[in-house]
């Protein structure tokens, strides 16, 4: 076929797309099902709303705004072609639309905190330029937790944000903070942490109170020198913004340029990843390895634990510390240690998490039911990719920090689990990981649990991606060969991923196939969509992807938009796929 001739056909089809022809079967059937000559009554469509959406308190009126969404051919209802576009419209999203509705009076050890690590990075952790950029950019999608590594200036008479020990270019702090308080609460009114780690000698501490104080004004929650006895709710907390680091250390001079030399040498060989990331590890038969060369500082040992720095601190800095952080003297027994009279803050590399998650798991589900666990990535992630948050949050971690330019599957997940909540950056963690059995007994991450739902998806068919791709992206002379995956992300035992056939030369491809997902952990679970497009001589090329967290999927028929590799929603490019979620009972 002639590129001329292609370009015709296709344009065809986009003039033309989702016609009725291009209905799938079953799509057709349930039509048919529901309708009378051609035609889906109002009070069909409203049966329809309740018995295959599952839309249970749907009414006439629901229905009547659908007809009147699609303006489509018929005042008394819906003929099919309109039926097809109700269902394809954006009217028909995936995930409830519920607002925040998570009760958001508990403890902030109770969520799940949408956390930045090294948040003022545009790119890798070794070279790339520090900005507010970032910053911006991160809580207008909703994070909560920022991180900054503050530093003195080449002059040591001001106070930067920057990697040490790296190549990386200064940004000033007072730049980080003005930011932070213009966009705070941009995408959600609920709190701002900042978690700073310090590098400042007391004269700088004084001068960083000074700017946080004025910069924040009454915004600043400051409940005092003490630590909390019990961490305050969200809901109590609105519009606010929370210090937590270490109670400060003297000022750590940087390495030598010989250490940051090594450092790059170790980012070239970790910096291999596939265009769209790759694949998520678990923890089954994961290898762990000791973490030695972790660029992070939130190893060592907490400074009110002896260390004769507290003596030398700014008293005005040490007032502003609303979490206390840091590690006591000890091993992992004295780390996870529970006080309770006082509430703190743990951080925890991923790999130091994965080493204590195989012989204190039910310590650290424990410790996070009253403080506060943060998980970072291991510093030779130099190239910026993330981890499985998974691990961390079936441990009950709240902050499980990522590198939020680190784009790939790992952040697709990150993504996913704070659409939830209505995307406030909060999401109340499942019964199970707060409270006690009656034996003081806790959750069990290594236990492998019955089946509790069974999640059935149909993937119907796909379409957009002339509109949204050039229509040589894929291939110069030929239209795609899409092929989706589709699985879940999890504990161990439900983690999967599973695949259509490859339809070749569609730009709208229509694959009808349905999966079967059992959920030992529904309340954990990601439900993971990809597509590709194949590719003979080279790797498949990206065609788009979503994560989507079981506990608000809408089940019925539903339109998936997709994203780009940067958690961008396309304009047009979305999937039309069927949710059923069954319980199991016992």
């Amino acid at each position: 076929m002639s590129k001329q001739t292609y370009r015709v056909c296709f344009c065809f089809r986009r003039r033309f797309r989702l016609t009725v022809s291009e209905a799938p079967e079953g799509i057709k059937k349930l039509f048919e099902q529901y309708s009378e000559n051609g035609i889906m009554s109002l009070d069909r469509l409203q049966r329809f709303l309740v018995e295959v959406q599952k839309e249970e308190k749907a009414t006439i009126e629901d229905a009547q705004k659908i007809i009147d969404s699609v303006k489509h051919f018929h005042r008394k209802g819906l003929n099919l072609e309109a039926f097809f576009k109700y269902l394809f419209g954006d009217i028909n999203p995936p995930l409830a639309s519920l607002g925040v509705h998570h009760d958001m009076s508990a403890p902030l050890s109770h969520y799940f905190i949408y956390t930045g690590h090294n948040s003022y990075l545009t790119g890798n952790q070794l070279s790339s330029d520090c900005s507010d950029v970032p910053i911006i950019n991160a809580l207008k999608r909703g994070v909560r937790v920022i991180e900054l590594d503050i530093w003195p200036n080449s002059a040591k008479d001001n106070v930067d944000v920057l990697h040490g020990r790296t190549l990386t270019t200064p940004v000033e702090l007072i730049q980080c903070l003005k930011s932070i308080r213009e966009h705070a609460f941009v995408a959600s009114e609920y709190p701002v942490v900042i978690t700073l780690e310090d590098h400042l000698a007391p004269d700088l501490q004084a001068k960083v109170a000074e700017m946080v104080t004025q910069t924040f004004g009454d915004v600043l929650f400051s409940p005092g020198p003490e630590c909390l006895k019990e961490f305050p709710s969200p809901e109590s907390l609105k519009k606010r913004i929370i210090i937590s680091t270490k109670p400060p250390k003297e000022y750590l001079e940087a390495k030598e340029a010989k250490d940051k030399e090594n450092d790059a040498e170790k980012g070239k060989a970790a910096s291999d990843e596939e265009a769209w990331g790759k694949e998520v590890p678990d923890l089954k038969g994961s290898h762990v390895a000791d973490d030695k060369n972790d660029l992070d500082e939130e190893d060592e040992e907490d400074p009110e634990d002896g260390d004769k720095s507290q003596h030398n601190l700014a008293p005005e800095y040490k007032r502003l510390i609303a979490i206390h952080a840091g590690k006591p003297k000890g091993g992992l027994d004295e780390w996870l240690r529970v006080d309770p009279d006082k509430v703190r803050r743990l951080s925890m590399s991923e790999q130091e998490l994965e080493k204590a998650a195989l012989t204190h798991g039910k310590q650290i589900v424990r410790f996070t039911q009253r403080n506060i666990l943060r998980v970072y990535p291991k510093g030779i992630r130099v190239d910026s990719s993330n981890y499985n948050p998974l691990i961390g949050w079936m441990h009950g971690a709240q902050m499980v920090a990522f590198n939020m330019q680190g784009y790939g599957r790992s952040l697709w997940l990150m993504h996913g689990m704070f659409k939830a909540n209505g995307g406030c950056g909060y999401v109340k963690k499942p019964d199970f990981l707060l409270k006690s059995g009656p034996h003081d007994d806790v959750f069990d991450p290594s236990v492998r649990l019955p089946v509790k739902t069974v999640l059935k998806v149909t993937v119907y068919m796909g379409e957009g991606w002339y509109h949204d791709f050039h229509h040589t992206h894929f291939d110069a002379y030929s239209p795609p060969d899409f092929y989706a995956r589709v699985g879940i992300a999890g504990v161990p035992a439900d983690n999967v991923m599973k695949k259509t056939k490859t339809l070749e030369d569609n730009w709208v491809p229509s694959w009808n196939e349905e999966f079967e997902f059992p959920l030992t952990v529904p309340e954990l679970a990601l439900l993971r969509i990809e597509v590709h497009e194949y590719d003979m001589s080279e790797k498949d090329d990206f065609g788009g992807q979503t994560c989507l967290p079981v506990s608000e999927l809408r089940s019925g028929i539903r339109a998936v938009p997709l994203n780009s590799r940067k958690g961008d929603k396309y304009n047009s490019v979305k999937l039309l796929m069927r949710f059923e979620l069954s319980d199991i009972r016992v």
